[in-house]
């Protein structure tokens, strides 16, 4: 009897039947006896050059079938070790090609200058000569920017790269250089010019500085254009945050007065304000500041509150004012607030998470305060990755 790859783990290895994790497996694939596999109905070739080496993806030798299963065990799993079930819909998978921000690494050794993701468990780049994730305006300056570092990066350094496809173009950030000189600058302002860029701004070790944006860089959110601090946080692509917003719709329902946790830029609070009077917290100084602002310019019935809600929770009884509650907070999760909003006397808790296992601990916490869970709706922006995010609706 052939020994069959049943399931994936977290990390995306395949688990055969008599327990073994076996990598780069997927769902019915045989293990031979020699170790080897033979592919089964879900093993796909991975389209790309540089998998499995490079670390910014993991499963591209799975299909759609089987990574959207993953999704949902890997939700699944999380809750089950919290003692908790619920309905999980099937994934929205993000398409290839359509991530719109990332955060690369470049390095100089000798004339060679290498840009791309770190290998898996390694500070090593793979120098990117394609890439089946990153949407094609973010991937054409990979190559121009090789030449551009060249001269700019000393040799044996190595710098970040952030890229994000703003409004206006691409907002690129260089972080861990330091570029020094008229021929430095001059090269920086040709380099912005020669590639439309949106925004360019260098991060030495004090914080971004801007050194090129012709015009205001900013992110339409719910019809409202937002200032894009360097660095900004987006949802990773468009039609994954249009997924989550969809559900964070439905999961607050017809409630007229919301509050906006963890609001970032506005994500959510934005297009949220339309038809509701928002409050927007976030600990994060230029995304409130920004979002203060857009909201004014727009007319939006939004509060914005500089608040860390690690530190500084809002209290059950400041929550019970409002109809419905968005959560959206960082891998960390929300597990200070979450213990607040266990006991608030509010209708529905729309929680967005980019990490199962605190979304797990936090609904546990809700839970025992007498919320329940009524979706799930897990959604894959980072293809062919172990991330998994979901959007999920609570109720009591």
């Amino acid at each position: 009897m052939p020994n069959r790859i049943l399931r994936l783990a977290a990390r995306g290895d395949g688990i055969a039947e008599d327990g073994r994790a076996v990598p780069l497996a997927a769902p019915g694939d045989a293990l031979l006896p020699d170790g080897g596999l033979e592919p089964g109905p879900h093993h796909q070739t991975p389209p790309c050059r540089h998998f499995p080496l490079c670390g910014g993806c993991a499963l591209q030798h799975v299909d759609d079938a089987a990574y959207a299963d993953y999704c949902v065990d890997r939700i699944a799993g999380a809750l089950g070790s919290q003692g908790l079930k619920a309905e999980i819909a099937r994934p929205h998978l993000s398409p290839p090609n359509s991530r719109r921000r990332a955060s690369l690494r470049a390095e100089r050794q000798g004339k060679r200058v290498s840009i791309g993701f770190n290998e898996a468990k390694s500070r090593r780049i793979v120098d990117m000569l394609e890439c089946h994730i990153l949407r094609p305006e973010l991937f054409a300056l990979v190559g121009p920017l090789r030449a551009l570092l060249a001269a700019l990066l000393p040799d044996r350094r190595a710098c970040g790269v952030e890229m994000a496809l703003a409004d206006q173009g691409v907002d690129l950030l260089l972080a861990g250089i330091e570029p020094a000189g008229l021929a430095a600058a001059e090269a920086l302002t040709r380099f912005a010019e020669a590639h439309r860029l949106a925004h360019l701004s260098i991060d030495g070790g004090y914080g971004p500085e801007t050194r090129w944006e012709p015009r205001p860089v900013t992110v339409t959110l719910g019809g409202a254009p937002v200032a894009l601090p360097p660095g900004g946080f987006l949802q990773a692509t468009a039609d994954g945050e249009a997924a989550l917003l969809a559900a964070v719709r439905e999961g607050v329902g017809e409630a007229r007065i919301i509050a906006d946790l963890f609001a970032g830029v506005g994500t959510f609070a934005l297009p949220l304000s339309a038809s509701a009077r928002v409050l927007a917290a976030e600990g994060a100084r230029d995304a409130i500041l920004a979002l203060k602002a857009a909201a004014a310019q727009a007319g939006r019935p939004i509060v914005a509150d500089h608040r860390d809600l690690f530190r500084r929770p809002y209290a059950a009884a400041e929550l019970s004012r409002f109809e419905a509650v968005v959560l959206d907070p960082p891998r960390a999760g929300a597990k200070e607030q979450a213990a607040e909003l266990a006991r608030a006397d509010c209708a529905r808790i729309a929680y967005v998470s980019c990490n199962p296992a605190t979304f797990a601990r936090d609904a546990r916490m809700l839970a025992d305060g007498g919320w329940r869970i009524e979706w799930i709706k897990p959604v894959g922006q980072f293809r062919w990755s172990t991330h998994v995010e979901l959007a999920a609706c609570f109720n009591r």
